[in-house]
């Protein structure tokens, strides 16, 4: 536990690492992890030294995959670098709010590498305020009335219309779908099998921005 007056911060220790692994094992009650996702970077960690915590743990059998979480393309290709086996994940806020991932590289790297984008928050702005919602009253209204055109043509509610939106893009984003309640999961499912099209998602794109793409 931390002492009264530490900073928050994340740690890529060996040490910590292991130790997470290991408390992740016993709360699961299980001999091995299928992923392991370091969340969050370390803005001190050393690649090699990851990657060499990442061969121990995978070498005695506790894990058998590697990902991140919330890591920007050159934290990415930096641990990869160090790596003998590809990191299989990057998950990361991807919603109707938040498309940095767009345009920063990330999903073009989750392509080149077939890394696969996790979208955390994939309903982020819409069923629920995004994190760090910066949307204004007129966003919303703007949207909202996209997502009802698109939810009545496509037969569904708006929020499986952002699932088939993010589910469009060639990445492969897998949203994380948090519902305990069996008959939204399911409803989540219908999403796969609408065939979106091309224009909609950038009308839905345009109804985001308030302006057609540059």
């Amino acid at each position: 536990m931390p002492n009264i007056g530490d900073p928050k911060c994340y740690d890529f220790s060996h040490h910590y690492l292991t130790q997470q692994v290991e408390n992740s094992l016993q709360r699961l009650n299980t001999d091995y992890l299928d992923m392991f996702l370091l969340h969050r970077p370390d803005y001190l960690f050393n690649a090699v030294d990851v990657a060499e915590t990442f061969n121990q743990l995978k070498a005695s059998g506790k894990v058998k995959h590697f990902g991140v979480s919330n890591f920007s393309p050159s934290q990415v290709s930096l641990l990869q670098s160090a790596l003998d086996k590809p990191l299989l994940v990057n998950q990361i806020e991807i919603n109707i709010h938040n498309i940095d991932s767009f345009i920063d590289g990330t999903l073009d790297q989750c392509q080149q590498q077939s890394i696969t984008p996790i979208a955390w928050c994939p309903l982020g702005g819409v069923v629920y305020p995004a994190w760090g919602n910066t949307f204004s009253a007129t966003d919303e209204q703007r949207i909202e009335t996209e997502l009802a055109h698109q939810a009545q043509k496509y037969n569904c509610v708006p929020w499986q219309v952002i699932l088939a939106w993010l589910l469009k893009h060639p990445a492969n984003i897998c949203p994380i779908i948090g519902s305990t309640t069996p008959e939204r999961i399911v409803a989540a499912t219908q999403a796969l099998e609408m065939n979106y099209s091309h224009a909609d998602w950038y009308r839905l794109l345009e109804a985001r921005n308030g302006h057609s793409v540059a």
